[in-house]
Order: C-alpha cells, then structure tokens, then sequence
C-alpha cells in the first residue's frame, strides 16, 4: 500500500495537470477564493439538512453560558458562509472570522435571516493570529470544518484558548481520517494534493482528534460520526466540545 500510494497520487495528479499548473504559477488561488464560497453555500444547505438534529442539539448547550444579561460572546471561527446561525439560541452577540473576504456578503445574507442574533462584527484574519481579539473576550468559539484547511491546528488551538474565558466553550465539528491500515484511508492519501486545491487547503488525513487532545482544555467531550457524503473522499467526522 506505501508503494501504491505516491503512484496513484501521480496519476491523479496527470488527470488534473492544469489545475497542478494553474496553482504552481499562481493563478488558481485567486480563483479558488472567489468561487469557494459558492461551492461552500450549496454543501453546507447539504449538510445542515443531514445534520440539523445533531447541530441544534449541540448548540443548544449555549444557552448554559448565558450569564444574568442573557447574552453571550460567541466568535464563529472560519465562520463561511454563516451555515450555523439558525442554530445559535437568541442572545448570541455573534464575531465572525474568516481569512477570505468573499464569505461578506454571504454573511450579510445569513444575519439578516437570523435576526434573533447580534452581528458584531467581520474580522479578515487566519485562525492562527487573532490579535484582533482580546484575551478572554469570547464565552464561546464554534470551529465547524475549519481545522482540515489551517496551516497549524495546534497554533489555531492555543488562539482558541487565548480569547476563550475560563470556564467558556469550543463547540466543534470536523472531519477527520479513515482508520489507520484502511482503503478508505488510503484513497484520501491518493486524492489529497488536488483535494487540497479543490478544496481551499483542506486536507483529508488530519487526525484532529489528537490535537483537541493536547490542547490543554480541562476536558474535551466527542462522538465520532459516520461520512456525510459518501460521494465524496471527506471521512468521519468528531462532534463535541471543549471546555477551558
């Protein structure tokens, strides 16, 4: 399987040569951030559909962090196309981060059909370095397909911990890998150097689950769920929070 896996990846990668080209001479990432979005908009309406249950059960834990005024500072963490608002319960005063500035409008859109929120503000920055952000100013992160396509998890984390207050809340939901040994694991390792184009930088073999682990949250809850599309090289996905 070792020796299979960089022969199938060169022939996936001579099927999609333009793509390949277009990315080493620096024409495709511009492109890439401006249809992405819209690729964004129709999966997430896909997904919510397939998820609704699972998500507002989740989300519902919110409403636990609310303090005497009802409200709560909630920073959505590569916060796309605003796919989870619906979910959010009312008195959420609402940050959204995300490094492309095309999510904008796609924002606007979703906040004004969820008026039961409060929309701070858009903040144009990687997970990475949120200095824009004060310590301790967020009672809640929500990272949901964002961690696949950072370039550091564990830098992303220690953010999330830094404009965490003690005692907040990142609630999650990511993909993650096939099983270790798995042909399912294998076709992700085929397909990952276009994915990674296709995809905005998102990457099919993270582990996630191990850095939430060594993050340093005093405790970390998570269930482990099936692929959503089977269609698709995305595997399982991990569901849970974590708390500081």
């Amino acid at each position: 399987m070792d020796v299979l896996v960089p022969l199938l990846q060169l022939l996936v990668l001579l099927l999609t040569l333009p793509l390949h080209l277009m990315a080493l001479l620096g024409c495709w990432q511009p492109l890439c951030k401006t249809y992405f979005p819209y690729l964004m908009a129709v999966l997430t309406r896909k997904s919510n559909r397939k998820m609704e249950s699972k998500k507002r059960e989740l989300f519902s834990q919110i409403k636990g962090l609310m303090g005497a005024s009802g409200k709560v500072a909630l920073l959505e963490l590569g916060c796309g196309t605003g796919a989870n608002f619906q979910f959010y319960p009312a008195g959420c005063r609402v940050t959204c981060l995300d490094p492309n500035p095309h999510f904008e409008k796609f924002l606007t859109k979703s906040m004004a059909e969820n008026r039961h929120l409060q929309y701070e503000r858009f903040v144009v920055a990687p997970g990475e370095d949120m200095r824009q952000l004060a310590d301790g100013s967020m009672d809640v992160v929500v990272c949901t397909l964002v961690l696949c396509s950072v370039q550091s998890p564990r830098k992303v984390l220690q953010e999330v911990q830094r404009v965490l207050r003690p005692g907040g809340v990142l609630f999650f939901w990511e993909h993650v890998a096939e099983p270790q040994g798995s042909w399912a694991l294998m076709w992700q390792q085929v397909v990952e150097p276009t994915w990674k184009h296709i995809g905005d930088g998102c990457c099919l073999t993270r582990e996630t689950w191990k850095d939430l682990e060594k993050a340093g949250f005093s405790e970390v809850q998570m269930e482990r769920q099936p692929p959503l599309f089977k269609w698709l090289p995305v595997g399982p996905h991990i569901m849970g929070k974590a708390v500081k």
